[in-house]
């Protein structure tokens, strides 16, 4: 039996990338999922008909993690449809770069609401129907940035610094019903993100990574696997980096 058979997953922000990755890899472990998304519907859809055409059951959600009414939609709807939800993980995630002098107040902000925000409003609404069956598991996905910080994203380092916060800090809640909160921290990983960085960042962040090669999606896709098994069951409010050794 695949280790999550029957289970119901929600990924935001899983229309490429990262978020992509970890829906293919949940629904191979055997997950009926659903995907969100706030702009990139073509691309979840092709998400979802991936997923079928390997007999797996997906939902797609067109919604804005940011907005507390659509948060609670994405948890309504997918309860909804499979009739529970099991895991949720926070994907979601924007980029606004500039230095700190020069960046904008709606820069600031629309980071913020997006990653920090957002994955606050979804994981209150997972909480409750968690909290009710006894049982559930949260992933978020943080970054190595959030830790160690990183010139020009000072709104992206602070967003996932808060993530850490949260995550921490949510496990010790929500353990007495039962429910894991961790966080995944990849480092430089290859997606349409980390590709209209200039060649001289990549290659200056490839000298700081031990393993000398940039990461994939399929390899924070892997660890979040294994935090939603129940190989994890007695792991919460860790951050696991996922960064070929950047940040040791």
């Amino acid at each position: 039996m695949k280790r999550l058979s029957g289970k119901v997953v929600v990924i935001t922000g899983a229309a490429r990338g990262i978020g992509r990755a970890i829906a293919l890899r949940l629904a191979g472990e055997g997950a009926n999922v659903a995907l969100v998304t706030r702009s990139s519907v073509d691309k979840l859809a092709e998400v979802a008909q991936t997923i079928e055409a390997a007999n797996g059951q997906a939902l797609t959600i067109q919604a804005d993690v940011s907005g507390v009414d659509d948060a609670k939609r994405i948890i309504s709807e997918t309860t909804e449809k499979f009739g529970r939800i099991d895991i949720l993980v926070n994907n979601a995630g924007i980029t606004k770069d500039n230095l700190l002098v020069r960046l904008k107040e709606r820069d600031w902000d629309d980071v913020i609401n997006v990653n920090l925000k957002g994955t606050f409003n979804c994981l209150k609404a997972a909480a409750r129907p968690m909290m009710r069956q006894r049982s559930g598991k949260i992933i978020n996905i943080t970054s190595v940035v959030g830790i160690m910080g990183n010139a020009g994203q000072v709104n992206y380092a602070a967003s996932k610094a808060g993530i850490i916060g949260l995550t921490k800090s949510a496990a010790k809640e929500l353990s007495a019903w039962n429910i894991t909160v961790n966080a995944v921290a990849p480092g430089f990983v290859e997606t349409d993100m980390t590709e209209s960085l200039p060649e001289d960042a990549k290659n200056m962040m490839l000298q700081w990574i031990p393993l000398k090669r940039p990461g994939q999606p399929a390899d924070v896709a892997g660890v979040v696997a294994f935090l939603c098994s129940e190989d994890a069951d007695y792991i919460t409010g860790q951050i696991v980096q996922v960064d070929g050794g950047m940040r040791m």
